[in-house]
């Protein structure tokens, strides 16, 4: 069996929906991880495949980003967002979210070359969002982002931001395997993505039972952007240049 770490975000269910769907689920262990922690199983070999985040590749000496797919937006994501109740500029803490090491790279980034600020950035637990007030902002990502939208005075999404920047969309995720897999393996794995990516309304009447967004069908099919084109490789290779 061939483990296959992925994550539980409303955004991976397509994929999920494509390898339940496809041949490949007699053949494959699926593991449910938040997004560092799928990385964290890939770098210490507890899985041989897994969806993650894109700064997790300076961390792997050996791999090889095996699909055509991964969790990427054009411009604005909705669902990696920094809130605040006063303007950037005015921040002095922002508080980081421990559940991806590639949201709080791009936001270093942004605070560096896109704010020019210089605010404390301070780690994380369980709860934090309550902690937004004041001159305290706070980095959000995945689905606990859509219960903030509209609650506080000023929503800065990092992805649309990095479009801002650099004219690129950005990389959340990608699948990376650390194992040599089979070029059948690896074709019968990239078609079953294909399945759920091109039928998103159904992965979402099927495993989206659950969704924490208003409108996960315009969420995923308008804000994620799946393909892994051209563009994306750019811009994966300039976001991990500037995290070197």
């Amino acid at each position: 069996m061939i483990r296959v770490g992925t994550i539980s975000y409303l955004n991976s269910i397509p994929f999920i929906y494509g390898l339940k769907k496809s041949n490949l689920i007699s053949k494959i262990n699926l593991v449910y991880n938040f997004p560092a922690n799928s990385a964290k199983s890939l770098i210490n070999n507890e899985v041989d495949v897994a969806l993650i985040p894109s700064a997790a590749l300076k961390f792997l000496d050996n791999y090889s980003i095996i699909t055509d797919f991964c969790i990427g937006a054009e411009k604005e994501v909705d669902s990696v967002c920094v809130y605040s109740n006063v303007d950037i500029k005015n921040v002095k803490e922002i508080i980081l979210d421990y559940q991806s090491n590639t949201s709080v790279e791009l936001l270093k980034i942004i605070i560096k070359d896109y704010w020019n600020i210089s605010p404390k950035l301070v780690s994380s637990s369980k709860g934090y969002e309550q902690n937004i007030k004041g001159s305290t902002a706070a980095l959000v990502i995945g689905d606990r982002a859509f219960g903030l939208n509209g609650k506080y005075k000023y929503t800065y999404d990092l992805a649309s931001i990095w479009n801002t920047m650099t004219d690129l969309p950005f990389v959340f995720a990608c699948w990376v395997s650390t194992i040599q897999l089979s070029d059948v393996f690896e074709v019968d794995f990239n078609n079953a993505l294909k399945i759920g990516v091109n039928n998103i309304d159904l992965a979402i009447k099927e495993e989206g039972r659950s969704c924490v967004s208003d409108d996960p069908v315009d969420y995923l099919n308008n804000k994620i952007s799946y393909n892994f084109d051209a563009r994306k490789k750019d811009s994966l290779k300039l976001f991990l240049s500037k995290i070197s």
